[in-house]
């Protein structure tokens, strides 16, 4: 494989035009004092969407809430100057043909002291918190954002109720669902909202919320009641099958199971040799026949804003290690 000519293609999804169906995955960076994103924060999206990634997803941002979160740096969706910070940041993208879309984010346990969690939520805490997610989604709509992802993977809150080990008895197994609901009734009806899910946890490689399709396809098709638009399906290795019996991976069965468009992530361009490799033609034959829509790049772009460009170019030795990018390369 010596070159890759049709990386960069027009592409709709959900009705967003994109200018490829390459997407830049969710990263924490910790780089908006006080929760306000920065000119240099805008600056870092604008050179990822000026160089082929069609739908960037924001860091995650933290719903306004003290139990979202404990980094003060990592940013919010709040009124006044965070929403200024994330207008300059979506009119950056906008102004290099890109589109974005806006995370949100409840830490859940794994917020330093942990404050809620299924186990501990009750009454009006449900409430409470269908509001400070409904109140981000509006505050993502006036910043300028294309679309809004809802963060219910990876052992954070609302993955929490999804998993038997922490929400042992099902007890409002619905919640995540009931969150897509409250942001699909503040954002516009035109406006995709995707539902980011896995298997695994940052904690527990190995932990699953289903153990078979039917019962994925439960959790998946309440998300999509609810008002979803697309299913964004973290896996750590795209080419891993989710089930036995089948080669399909986890956003190839989130396809099957639902028929909303998925986007596919794991360890895509991870290592330096990946854009000349099978593993990538694997990728794009696997899109070619229909198992996934979008395909999401994570750190191989912290260090190589261009790994887009550079592999449609075929330019596979200027692709750099991320884990030894230097600072400007991370910026």
């Amino acid at each position: 494989m010596t070159t890759t000519t049709a990386l960069v293609e027009p592409v709709t999804v959900a009705g967003l035009s994109l200018t490829s169906p390459f997407v830049m995955a969710p990263m924490t960076r910790e780089r908006s004092p006080h929760g306000v994103p920065t000119p240099e924060v805008a600056a870092y999206y604008r050179r990822r969407a000026e160089n082929g990634v069609g739908l960037i997803i924001t860091e995650g941002v933290l719903v306004d809430h003290p139990s979202a979160g404990h980094q003060r740096d990592v940013p919010r969706l709040t009124e006044g100057a965070a929403e200024a910070g994330w207008r300059l940041v979506t009119a950056e993208v906008h102004a290099a043909g890109g589109r974005i879309a806006a995370q949100l984010w409840h830490l859940g346990s794994q917020r330093e002291p942990a404050l809620w969690t299924p186990g501990t939520m009750s009454g009006g805490d449900f409430e409470t918190l269908l509001r400070a997610y409904a109140d981000a989604a509006r505050v993502a709509v006036r910043a300028g954002f294309d679309a809004i992802e809802v963060h219910a993977a990876h052992g954070y809150l609302l993955d929490e109720f999804l998993w038997p080990v922490t929400n042992p008895g099902g007890h409002h197994r619905d919640f995540p669902a009931e969150v897509v609901r409250a942001v699909r009734a503040e954002i516009p009806a035109c406006m995709p909202l995707i539902v980011r899910f896995s298997q695994f946890k940052e904690r527990d490689f190995g932990a699953r919320i289903a153990a078979t399709p039917a019962e994925l396809g439960v959790i998946l098709d309440g998300f999509r009641v609810a008002g979803a638009d697309v299913l964004h399906a973290s896996q750590r290795r795209f080419w891993e099958p989710a089930f036995e019996g089948s080669d399909r991976n986890l956003a190839g069965w989130a396809r099957h199971l639902t028929g909303l468009p998925s986007i596919t992530v794991g360890s895509i361009g991870l290592t330096r040799d990946f854009a000349g490799s099978d593993r990538m033609r694997e990728l794009l034959d696997r899109r070619a026949r229909g198992e996934y829509d979008l395909m999401a790049l994570g750190r191989v772009l912290l260090g190589n804003p261009a790994w887009v460009r550079l592999a449609e170019a075929g330019r596979f030795d200027e692709i750099r290690d991320y884990r030894k990018a230097d600072e400007e390369h991370y910026a």
